[in-house]
């Protein structure tokens, strides 16, 4: 999760690292929502709060989001990796596959809706101070 805002925050792609913080965050944010309205035990038993799978949804809002952002060379990777967590979720019996997918779509879903393509010649930088607040532009041609 954290490579979804390292990535930009190194290349200074500061809008990524906002689309990043957005798409994680309100995948959390409704997956934290399901599982409070929805009565599903887990498979261990330990509470009910099994749907959707958080984790997932994090790991593919992020890997949505440096995918869209960063093209499929970066993107597979992160996929194949959130792919690794929905199955470890099962796997520690915290999950079931209903979860996880649940929670995949969830990811998917927040990254999609939340990032743009990154366009290296146009840099969208919002900005507030105490007196004023705005949006730089910088397009290079």
């Amino acid at each position: 999760m954290g490579l979804a805002a390292a990535m930009p925050a190194y290349q200074k792609d500061w809008e990524g690292v906002w689309q990043a913080g957005l798409s994680i965050g309100s995948a959390s944010a409704i997956g934290l929502i399901g599982k409070h309205t929805i009565d599903a035990p887990r498979p261990d038993g330990s509470d009910n709060k099994s749907f959707p799978s958080n984790h997932t949804a994090n790991a593919f809002a992020s890997a949505t989001t440096l995918y869209i952002r960063q093209g499929w060379q970066v993107g597979l990777p992160a996929y194949g990796m959130a792919a690794m967590v929905g199955v470890g979720r099962v796997q520690a019996d915290k999950h079931y596959w209903r979860d996880v997918a649940a929670g995949a779509a969830l990811g998917v879903l927040t990254g999609w809706v939340f990032t743009d393509k990154l366009d290296e010649n146009l840099q969208v930088i919002p900005y507030a101070s105490s007196r004023s607040a705005g949006v730089s532009l910088t397009y290079v041609w």
